[in-house]
């Protein structure tokens, strides 16, 4: 690269982790509204677009016309023109493994709250009554777990489980070592006591767990869904939680978030929502967001592979 500074359109939002770190060789473009982002992104190089408003994050990087890298916090970006970014040919790194630490350890909490009863333990103490039995009296050792999804979150939910002396059953797309192919876990759903779902959200994944699926599983079976809430058939599974068909289902993501109050999820006494809170379950997650992207930053200057580079045609 040459000398003369490069253009960064930046959200202000991680302004005080970065601005300080930043090397001379880039110009800083900052904003903290929709309008101001996209009023600085055509003359973008480098973008992080970050918003709450996803429309708003899509409209930048259309307008970001000379746009080279894309970075971004969240790890699904299925919702981001990539179809076009794609055809200018723009590197695109996102949030994959940010949050994995804190979504595995949330993933743990819920099952041990399940397995205990704790939900009706927090509502006893809210009543002040003394229980004297458990609400739950299931133990993690020795139940059998189907992992879908290996990747940043999916590994570091396999040792945790593995810990607890539960049995992981991975689904990897090699099948290699001890794990199941993706054309042969639907085969196995009555092995497992518990299913948890840790896939990025593709066509491929979208309603992968549907009413056969459901029906396949055992009664005593608990659907753990990290993933996204597309990836299981909504309808299909409130039916099979109303008829108690499965023993539960918990679910840290839903469709469509925020979960309308009026939805049947909220008042089925074994299903338990978590607002999508897993990743954010934490205070790292902008520090670990800023010294990943300082990080890019020295490898984009001396034309290294930035890391993790999403794949735009899988869309993940």
């Amino acid at each position: 690269m040459s000398d003369t500074k490069t253009v960064a359109a930046l959200s202000g939002m991680i302004r005080p982790l970065i601005e300080p770190r930043l090397p001379e060789w880039v110009e800083p473009r900052w904003f903290m509204t929709a309008e101001e982002a996209q009023q600085v992104a055509s003359e973008a190089e480098i973008g992080w677009f970050d918003m709450n408003d996803k429309q708003a994050m899509i409209d930048t990087a259309k307008a970001a016309t000379n746009l080279k890298w894309m970075n971004s916090i969240y790890a699904g970006l299925d919702f981001m023109p990539l179809d076009l970014l794609a055809e200018r040919g723009v590197t695109v790194t996102n949030g994959v493994g940010i949050n994995a630490l804190t979504i595995a350890e949330y993933t743990v909490m819920l099952m041990l709250a399940h397995a205990k009863g704790y939900r009706e333990v927090v509502r006893a103490m809210d009543r002040k009554e003394w229980l004297t039995d458990s609400p739950g009296k299931r133990e993690l050792a020795g139940e059998r777990v189907l992992l879908l999804g290996l990747g940043a979150i999916g590994s570091l939910v396999k040792t945790r489980l593995e810990a607890f002396d539960m049995s992981v059953m991975p689904v990897r797309r090699s099948g290699e070592g001890d794990s199941l192919k993706p054309t042969e876990w639907r085969g196995r759903l009555g092995d497992f006591d518990w299913i948890v779902l840790a896939v990025p959200s593709t066509p491929e994944t979208v309603g992968m767990i549907g009413a056969a699926e459901l029906a396949a599983m055992r009664p005593n079976a608990v659907i753990v869904n990290i993933a996204r809430g597309d990836v299981i058939d909504q309808g299909a599974l409130v039916d099979a939680l109303k008829e108690d068909r499965i023993e539960a289902a918990l679910l840290d993501v839903t469709d469509p978030e925020p979960l309308p109050a009026d939805h049947p999820l909220w008042d089925l006494h074994n299903a338990q929502v978590t607002m999508h809170l897993s990743g954010r379950a934490q205070t790292k997650m902008f520090q670990r967001s800023a010294d990943r992207f300082l990080e890019n930053l020295e490898r984009y200057r001396t034309g290294e592979p930035l890391s993790p580079q999403m794949d735009l045609a899988l869309g993940y």
